[in-house]
């Protein structure tokens, strides 16, 4: 068999393939897979795939839009007799769009927090700030011209 471009990773097909026939088989029987049986179940889920697009796709564009989302896909699984696929796959976009909600708005609060930071640096610092940190400035001067030996005052340098 030829490979082709579109083909779907084999460790993933595997996986779900091996994942599946687990939860089927009675008892902890190990099964394997055919090398063959794989390349069979990977080329049916990407003709599965393409189906599937195929119909979201004239579902889309019969609404005149030119993105698939999510309720083109549920309609098309209807279309092509597949409603069973529906109900869990709409359990699973809706965890999934709650999820996605909740990093929005940890994100859009985190951006918050920063544009706040942002301000405070930019914006200058009210006068009664700005006098605290003149005083401070003013001390800390005082104390490092003592540490030095000197009174303070300016000094001039001998010509």
């Amino acid at each position: 068999m030829e490979k082709v471009a579109s083909e779907l990773p084999k460790t993933i097909v595997r996986r779900v393939v091996k994942d599946k026939l687990s939860r089927c088989a009675k008892g902890d029987a190990d099964l394997n897979v055919h090398k063959e049986a794989l390349s069979a179940f990977s080329e049916s889920a990407r003709i599965f795939i393409h189906y599937l697009s195929a119909t979201a796709n004239d579902i889309c564009r019969g609404s005149k839009r030119q993105t698939i989302n999510a309720d083109d896909v549920l309609r098309a699984l209807e279309d092509i007799e597949f409603p069973e696929f529906v109900e869990p796959l709409t359990a699973v976009l809706e965890e999934l769009r709650e999820k996605n909600a909740g990093k929005k708005a940890g994100t859009s609060k985190a951006k918050e927090v920063k544009k706040n930071k942002k301000r405070k640096l930019e914006e200058p610092p009210p006068k009664e700030e700005e006098e605290e940190m003149q005083e401070e400035e003013g001390e800390q001067e005082e104390e490092n011209g003592d540490e030095d030996g000197s009174d303070g005052s300016e000094s001039s340098s001998k010509e």
